[in-house]
């Protein structure tokens, strides 16, 4: 009689255990199915953020298109002309002295390295991949380069007239020389 009620009870003990195993069961399916939502939601907006990151790395044509664009590069050669021409003329004319002309070459190089940079810059901005930027940051970006090559063309139109009227005077003032000695019989 009592192996049954020892019987008895154990089969009371294993009827509790299977409901405590249900219930743990229940809490362990709940905890993974909490853990997994919360784990895809984090993935989801994870991918969410990386795609509008990558969408960062794109030019839009808007970008690409930009009539800014073309004044930059148009700007970049006309400095490149004008600053090939003005060496030549200075460097040829013998109006300048070598410390004259070394300066000049130091402001031209000066002011190529800039502008190259601002090129480079502007490559970097319109090539995808290369920076996450937003197309408004984009465009201020190019409005600033923009902006900068200008005032480095008015810079060098400025500097190439000063040193053009800098040659005239000189220019001027030999040949008065010249004429004053040839009135005076002087041999050079």
């Amino acid at each position: 009689m009592q192996e049954l009620q020892q019987l008895a009870l154990n089969i009371e003990k294993l009827a509790q255990f299977r409901a405590i195993l249900k219930d743990m069961k229940k809490g362990y399916e709940i905890l993974t199915g909490g853990y997994n939502t919360v784990k895809d939601l984090t993935e989801g907006n994870f991918s969410l953020h990386e795609t509008f990151l990558d969408a960062l790395l794109q030019v839009s044509p808007t970008v690409r298109n930009y009539r800014k664009v073309g004044s930059i590069i148009e700007m970049q050669i006309s400095i490149v002309e004008r600053y090939n021409h003005a060496r030549s003329r200075f460097s040829t004319s013998g109006l300048f002295t070598a410390g004259e002309l070394s300066y000049l070459g130091q402001v031209y190089e000066r002011l190529m390295g800039e502008s190259l940079r601002n090129i480079e810059e502007l490559t970097m901005v319109l090539t995808s991949g290369q920076a996450r930027m937003s197309d408004d940051e984009r465009l201020e970006t190019i409005d600033r380069i923009f902006d900068d090559m200008e005032d480095k063309l008015l810079f060098l139109n400025d500097f190439n007239s000063k040193g053009a009227i800098l040659g005239l005077q000189r220019a001027k003032e030999k040949h008065d020389a010249d004429a004053i000695r040839l009135l005076n019989g002087i041999k050079q």
